[in-house]
């Protein structure tokens, strides 16, 4: 199984010890399936980990390390970004999730209409919360 995990996925996993997004990225570092990444989405983590809300409460060594994992994930070098979200910020997300053929795209953001979508092809578009349930874990 191929999965996206949107930036806030990551984010919050380090935030939240035993969080929905925390399980999923355990469960990503066990093998229990693939993550699909890109170099977009790599600067994109690094990025924000420095915005002023997140310096006070992320670590910037484990931001280091969980970027060092990720080059263990399916990264994508060149995606072509047509489709808009509602936040072209998350744009790539879509576009990585053609390019990757992914199964899943799993994001916590509301804002971006991801989630309203439900479904971008064969990708479907659901919440840390629900993805959880879907691996049974």
């Amino acid at each position: 199984m191929k999965i996206i995990l949107d930036s806030n996925v990551f984010l919050s996993a380090l935030i939240s010890p035993h969080s929905p997004s925390d399980v999923i990225y355990r469960a990503w570092r066990t093998r229990q399936f693939e993550v699909i990444t890109s170099d977009i989405q790599l600067e994109e983590i690094r990025r924000a980990s420095r915005y002023p809300k997140f310096r006070k409460i992320l670590q910037p060594a484990k931001v280091g390390a969980m970027i060092n994992n990720l080059q263990n994930a399916i990264i994508l070098k060149k995606i072509t970004i047509k489709d808009e979200a509602d936040d072209p910020n998350d744009s790539f997300l879509i576009a990585m999730a053609l390019a990757g053929k992914a199964d899943y795209l799993v994001t916590g953001d509301k804002r971006a209409g991801l989630l309203k979508k439900k479904h971008i092809k064969k990708t479907k578009v659901v919440t840390p919360g629900q993805f959880v349930d879907i691996l049974q874990l």
